[in-house]
């Protein structure tokens, strides 16, 4: 039920091989010209056909700006490194909604001291309360 430690991120999932060849083909479909590389517009119809969504500028420009300067656009292999880490970014958000709604038992959207202490119980029956309360009276920023 709980796979990762609290505030640690999950080891990162390998790509199957269908999920790879998925994001080759969608490269190359948004490689029109068969330039090898994507352009910034390029690039955000790829991530709006992986994703869904659109980019914003900020994450656009994050990853040109990562891009090799003597090159024009993204490369096969920078775009499958960057889909990856988005997937797997993903996967933990994922994981994370996923615990939220194990301890929030009465679908509130947000969760309670009894709730902690509950799962706690359940989980980790062994546990110190004063543990479960140190970690239930941390800031969120800590926690993260």
């Amino acid at each position: 039920m709980f796979p990762s430690v609290a505030g640690t991120r999950p080891r990162a999932c390998e790509a199957s091989a269908s999920e790879r060849r998925k994001w080759v083909e969608v490269f190359k479909a948004c490689d029109e010209d068969n330039k090898g590389h994507l352009s910034r517009e390029d690039f955000k119809v790829a991530i709006v056909m992986l994703f869904g969504y659109k980019p914003s500028k900020i994450e656009a420009d994050s990853v040109m700006s990562s891009v090799n300067p003597n090159s024009s656009g993204i490369s096969l292999e920078g775009f499958l490194d960057v889909v990856k880490r988005k997937k797997d970014a993903q996967l933990y958000r994922n994981e994370i909604r996923h615990l939220f709604t194990a301890f929030d038992v009465h679908y509130r959207g947000f969760l309670t001291l009894e709730d902690f202490k509950r799962a706690f119980s359940r989980v980790a029956p062994k546990l110190p309360e004063r543990t479960v309360l140190e970690v239930f009276s941390r800031p969120s920023s800590e926690v993260a």
